[in-house]
Order: structure tokens, then C-alpha cells, then sequence
């Protein structure tokens, strides 16, 4: 590549090194939903609820199992998938309103965890109850049955910390509706 060739120029592929098996088989992403704050409130805390007790399967391709090694020492590990079933649609969607609540104003995709984003590739922390060969056994996942897994990695403080971060209020707000709920 020359140095005046953008690395946005660039077209590359990502293949998947295994998919999600698990009970999930409906998205809650709805840009387009005339829920009340309140119906949309319960609807995300009833799926929050599902997805902390749902234990789902890992299937890594026998390939990458040799990446695997090592990974049951940790308590958590990231999962990083593609949500199959997000419409192409909805990829082109610029703002939406967070968790799908009308009672927050419309925010730019890339300020929010939307599903519906350019390039889709969603992010899980998990607790990793299990390894067996190349199939992992984790507990919290939120991506659907089937979804493709693009990559694991284990989480670790030093990286992830994220030390003295700083959140809109609409964030607060989210978060301390859902610690509410517990």
C-alpha cells in the first residue's frame, strides 16, 4: 500500500471461526417500534434477564482449536460476532433512539450499542463456564442462535479498564434503570 492509498480503501473479508448455540432466537433491536418508554423499559429489562441466565455453546471450528489453549483460565471472555439477521436496512440506519426509548432523543449510531451500525461486529463480555475440545460453554451471551463468531478474546483489566471514563446522563439514566431492576 502507498502511503497516499487510504486504509478506508481498502476491502477485506472476515471469516468466522465458529457460531452461537443457544435458546435466543429473536432480536430486541427495534428502530422502528411504537413501544412507550415504559413497555420498551419492561421489554429490555425481560430480555436483560433472559440473556444473564441463558448458557450458550460455542462451537469453534475444529481448525481454531488450538487457539483455544489456555482460554479456561480465565473467568471472562469477550465475544465478538455478526448479527445474521440484522437487515441490510437496518446497516444504513444513522441514529436511533437507545434501547429503542422515545423518551431519549435520537443519538448517532456510533454513540450508542446498537446492533444497527456499517459494519455490525457486536461485542459480549461472558462468563466462560467451560471448555471441552472446541466448544466453550458461556453464560450471559446476548447473540442470537447462530450467529457467527468472529473472534474470543479473554477480558483482563489492564486492557479493558477503561479508568476514569466519562458517560452522557442518558447512559446513567440506562444504567441506573437497569441496576434498579435487579
Amino acid at each position: 500500500m502507498s502511503d497516499t492509498t487510504s486504509t478506508t480503501d481498502i476491502d477485506f473479508s472476515l471469516t468466522p471461526v465458529g457460531h452461537v448455540e443457544n435458546t435466543i432466537s429473536e432480536m430486541t433491536f427495534s428502530p422502528h417500534g411504537e413501544d412507550t418508554p415504559e413497555e420498551r423499559k419492561r421489554q429490555v429489562e425481560k430480555h436483560r434477564e433472559e440473556t444473564r441466565n441463558t448458557v450458550s455453546t460455542l462451537n469453534i471450528l475444529p481448525r481454531f482449536e488450538e487457539l483455544l489453549d489456555g482460554i479456561e483460565d480465565f473467568s471472562h471472555i469477550v465475544v465478538i460476532y455478526w448479527p445474521h439477521k440484522l437487515s441490510p436496512e437496518d446497516r444504513q440506519i444513522k441514529k436511533v433512539h437507545p434501547m429503542g426509548r422515545k423518551d431519549i432523543p435520537l443519538k448517532g449510531i456510533f454513540s450508542t450499542r446498537s446492533p444497527a451500525r456499517p459494519n455490525p461486529l457486536l461485542i459480549s463480555t461472558v462468563r466462560l463456564l467451560k471448555r471441552d475440545k472446541n466448544q466453550l460453554r458461556v453464560k450471559g451471551l446476548e447473540a442470537l442462535n447462530g450467529s457467527p463468531i468472529m473472534d474470543i478474546k479473554p477480558t483482563t483489566k489492564h486492557f479493558d479498564g477503561g479508568e476514569d471514563q466519562t458517560f452522557p446522563d442518558w447512559i446513567k439514566e440506562l444504567n441506573q434503570d437497569m441496576t434498579d431492576k435487579k
